[in-house]
């Protein structure tokens, strides 16, 4: 695959002209109550438009994420209309510190967007770029998710998500 928004238009022929789910598996979200995805359903369900998952990291690991700017539309749903996403930033260029993380609801309308979707510099088809762009026309809702996030995709994500899984079974 050339990137996640690769990935996922090779998906196009399988979902047609649904709105569809994305878990990115390096991603590991725990939540009391409702999971991640569920709470991301329910936003869709009232505002029908891509739904991003976010949390807040250091201002000093936004270069590892896309990162979003935007305005807070429901203060106490915590549900921010993006303006504008950044892959990646550079620290100290980041718009905020609300990182997306691997959990998406996506319109079908993605896939026109990813089709004219050039690879970057890694010769990689950026999902945040065309999710930018439907920001853009005001199509994207981020929602601060109610849970925990791992990052099992580095050794100390992994082993942190095994100890926090472990002392709940003692």
């Amino acid at each position: 695959m050339l990137g996640l928004g690769d990935a996922i238009l090779t998906g196009m022929p399988l979902i047609g002209n649904e709105t569809f789910a994305v878990i990115l598996a390096d991603d590991l979200c725990h939540s009391q109550d409702k999971g991640v995805l569920s709470q991301l359903i329910e936003i869709y369900n009232k505002y029908k438009c891509t739904i991003i998952a976010i949390e807040e990291v250091p201002m000093d690991k936004v270069n590892k994420y896309g990162i979003i700017s935007g305005k807070l539309l429901d203060e106490n749903k915590d549900i921010y209309q993006v303006t504008k996403m950044i892959e990646k930033p550079k620290v100290g260029e980041a718009p905020s510190n609300l990182a997306i993380i691997g959990r998406y609801i996506l319109t079908p309308d993605i896939f026109d967007i990813l089709k004219d979707i050039k690879p970057d510099k890694n010769n990689e088809i950026q999902i945040t770029e065309a999710l930018n762009i439907l920001a853009q026309n005001g199509k994207v809702l981020a929602y601060k998710f109610k849970g925990r996030r791992f990052d099992c995709g580095d050794v100390k994500g992994f082993v942190s998500a095994t100890n926090y899984f472990a002392s709940k079974l003692i």
